[in-house]
């Protein structure tokens, strides 16, 4: 495992610092029921603003609420959603993302052959109990058919235990993807993945339309979908395009805005 990426403390790890639309559509103007920062008239409170540190100059700043940002990348299409996404989560006030990749399933030898790019070593990859340290976390990966890439597949196989503890119920989830062609599954690949959030009793987090106009424009192609962001790869050269970028930064924001709204005071 590599070092850095901004990520969790472990016994294997240690953690470094880490990464408008046209409103004329009617309903481009509606708030979105989770205020983000994005939102100027936003009201959500943070975890400290009844605690003046003026009032407490002995008192600690309360630790950061932690998104996990998990992900499956082979050519790094889905790594570039997911580094966005970090700073989406990141620009919200006691919040922050964390990188973490899982582990390759296929042999070297077979990812040569597939002209794959090497991983990146500054992001770490996560064992399954590390899971239980999130506040929130958001799961990338490319579709294979419609559903989950088997790297994937395989790390929620790994989590057994934490099924078998409940160690995951009642945390906030949410999915990013990737996809070949515009029929390809950027909406059964999140939707069939919601079995796994399911069984251990996580909550399900789309962003449904709040990405505003964002979300209307048929002036390019565009991944994503309600059910969570996503890149079209094409042929594998086709690397996301700003709005899809875009989409993944507002959904790092989002997700850190509900996470914020359901911690404990």
């Amino acid at each position: 495992m590599g070092k850095g990426g901004g990520c969790v403390p472990s016994k294997k790890k240690v953690p470094s610092s880490g990464a408008n639309p046209d409103a004329s559509h009617p309903n481009a103007s509606r708030n979105a029921p989770i205020p983000t920062d994005d939102n100027p008239n936003s009201t959500t409170p943070s975890r400290n603003d009844d605690v003046s540190a003026e009032s407490h100059p002995n008192s600690h700043p309360a630790p950061k609420l932690r998104i996990f940002i998990v992900f499956y990348s082979m050519y790094g299409h889905v790594e570039d959603l997911a580094r966005r996404m970090k700073k989406g989560v990141d620009g919200v006030d006691g919040v922050e993302g964390l990188l973490y990749r899982v582990p390759e399933t296929l042999p070297s030898a077979v990812l040569e052959s597939m002209k794959a790019p090497p991983k990146d070593t500054e992001i770490p990859e996560i064992l399954a109990a590390e899971l239980a340290a999130a506040d929130g976390v958001l799961f990338g990966f490319p579709t294979r058919y419609g559903s989950m890439a088997a790297q994937m597949k395989a790390f929620f196989d790994s989590t057994g235990q934490l099924w078998k503890e409940q160690s995951l119920a009642g945390k906030p989830a949410g999915f990013f993807v990737s996809t070949g062609t515009q029929g390809g599954g950027q909406e059964t690949t999140a939707w069939t993945a919601i079995t796994q959030l399911a069984h251990h009793g996580m909550l399900f987090v789309p962003i449904g339309y709040t990405f505003g106009a964002g979300m209307f424009k048929m002036d390019s192609v565009r991944g994503g979908s309600p059910y969570g962001a996503g890149v079209f790869a094409g042929d594998g050269t086709r690397g996301p395009s700003e709005t899809e970028l875009a989409l993944a930064e507002h959904q790092g924001k989002y997700m850190a805005a509900v996470v914020k709204k359901l911690a404990p005071a």
